[in-house]
């Protein structure tokens, strides 16, 4: 439970310390969703229930899908604008 702890902290502060970065932006929320994962497992496997496994695979797929949803605006961005910083 403290490596999920650890993974979701460096998330965190990953998206508060790159807050200018899109791309880092969209890691830092991968590493929370991965956290996040770990844990349901962990709890999983503890408590001897399938369901948690089950639910974890759901978090990985919601997951994959958010960073391409992330991924296209980010594309979209940068055909708008002509880079990807944040800074106007």
């Amino acid at each position: 439970m403290n490596f999920s702890l650890l993974f979701f902290i460096t998330g965190i502060l990953g998206f508060v310390l790159n807050r200018k970065n899109i791309i880092l932006m969209i890691i830092s929320i991968e590493i929370m969703l991965l956290a996040l994962t770990f844990l349901i497992l962990f709890s999983s496997y503890n408590f001897n229930d399938n369901t948690g496994q089950l639910f974890s695979v759901y978090v990985i797929s919601i997951a994959g899908a958010e960073s391409v949803i992330g991924l296209t605006i980010l594309v979209a961005y940068y055909r708008l604008r002509g880079n990807i910083s944040l800074r106007t």
